[in-house]
């Protein structure tokens, strides 16, 4: 996978898919970019997926140093700068909606527009999750943890239905250490404040029986954020955009193609092996990359 550099010299990875302008997708706390396999394809027709590997996941440099969802933010800009895209529309789930609230409020001109999934604003104005949740999670039993997250991201009926496999339950290659530190990062995010000065049109989306994160926290989202949509799905859980893809895909879609004309640049960087010839929002000085 390609890389670019963070700041601090972190090598932060990237998968690109698709053809057309740019699309961000940021995956959950713990997770990599394979949280969005099964669903990749309903957006790889009319945009350049850019998936990212957070610091300490997948094939990103894992050091062992204080995390935060504006970190993780600011990883994304360099990938951005990396592929020499000026504007992108920004797609963030669970951790990732988090991390996508920072970019839009830091670096407006970076966000065309901002969806928000199954996420919250943070600090203590948010709505946390049940004591029975947090006990289920904390066991020291990998098969009783497991067994609990599905029913957390998941409906029985689907589960029983679906072969698998399931990539929404964390990075297994993950160092303890970095799991540690994706944990303390999304449970210090507190963006409210903030969150008033985001200016590209946001969508946010819930499932209404959402225990890992409640749906109250889509409400407040969408009273911060100015101009706001919320979206909710009824009786799905945490992973609604992977159960319920055939109402949750379609509706990004329409949401992201009524925000106006793309008019954002596409992947052209030395890494952007996907980017499919020239594009008149290249970057000067930004030459397409041949396909591989």
């Amino acid at each position: 996978m390609p890389h670019a550099s963070a700041a601090d010299g972190t090598r932060i990875a990237f998968d690109l898919r698709g053809a057309g302008p740019p699309l961000v997708l940021l995956a959950g706390q713990a997770n990599n970019h394979h949280w969005w396999d099964r669903v990749r394809g309903d957006f790889d027709a009319s945009y350049t997926t850019i998936a990212v590997d957070f610091r300490g996941t997948g094939e990103s440099d894992t050091p062992d140093v204080p995390y935060s969802t504006r970190g993780f933010a600011d990883d994304v800009r360099a990938v951005l700068d990396e592929l020499g895209v000026d504007r992108a529309d920004v797609y963030g789930t669970s951790m990732g909606g988090r991390v996508a609230q920072w970019l839009a409020i830091d670096h407006p001109h970076r966000v065309r527009a901002l969806v928000l999934g199954c996420t919250s604003p943070g600090g203590p104005r948010s709505v946390e999750r049940d004591q029975s949740v947090r006990r289920a999670l904390a066991v020291d039993q990998p098969a009783a943890v497991r067994s609990a997250l599905l029913d957390l991201m998941y409906t029985p009926g689907w589960l029983a239905a679906q072969p698998g496999p399931v990539t929404t339950l964390g990075d297994p290659a993950m160092p303890p250490f970095a799991r540690a530190r994706h944990l303390a990062a999304s449970g210090q995010h507190d963006a409210w404040d903030s969150l008033p000065r985001i200016t590209a049109p946001t969508l946010v989306i819930h499932g209404t029986d959402d225990r890992l994160n409640p749906v109250a926290n889509a409400h407040l989202l969408m009273e911060r954020i100015p101009d706001a949509t919320l979206l909710l799905i009824p009786g799905a859980r945490h992973a609604y955009f992977d159960e319920f893809r055939e109402i949750a895909g379609p509706r990004v879609l329409s949401f992201l193609a009524q925000a106006g004309p793309a008019g954002v640049t596409a992947p052209t960087g030395r890494d952007a092996d996907q980017a499919r010839g020239a594009s008149p929002h290249c970057r000067p000085g930004h030459e397409p990359a041949a396909r591989r």
